[in-house]
């Protein structure tokens, strides 16, 4: 190869990496943002699983010393699969919101929305002060 040929070949790949490096930052940021919120959700479901373990495991040592009545409501049991399901639909709805911000990145549109995070504080302290409700009723 001649050394012209080779200077178009270094100026086409110099080229080449200025376009293709031009948004790779935000979509790294994009990403890191996306996997911050699987592992929200896997922790969510994680600890819905937990809550609802936990409180059939108190089930069980109520009825076998005979202190809890067998037709009780059964708070945890709800608790627990309402943040199993809230752990689903953080990792569904983070995985949409990565695929619409990519879009908007690649298509120099991006407006920050808020919703999602709002949405996910209201559902989570929700849950958090029915757990609280329900650490106090029954201590």
């Amino acid at each position: 190869m001649s050394q012209k040929e080779e200077l178009v070949q270094r100026t086409l790949v110099d080229s080449k990496r200025i376009t293709t490096s031009k948004h790779v930052t935000d979509h790294l940021a994009n990403e890191r943002t996306f996997l911050a919120w699987i592992r929200t959700g896997l922790a969510t479901t994680t600890f819905g699983f937990v809550v609802e373990r936990f409180g059939l495991l108190l089930r069980e040592l109520g009825l076998k010393s005979n202190t809890l009545p067998a037709a009780s409501v059964h708070y945890s049991s709800f608790i627990g699969v309402t943040l199993t399901v809230l752990g689903v639909v953080i990792m569904i709805v983070s995985l949409l919101n990565f695929l619409h911000i990519r879009r908007s990145i690649d298509s120099e549109q991006f407006h920050p929305q808020a919703g999602f995070a709002i949405l996910l504080t209201v559902l989570a302290s929700l849950i958090g002060v029915a757990l609280a409700v329900y650490l106090v009723f029954t201590a």
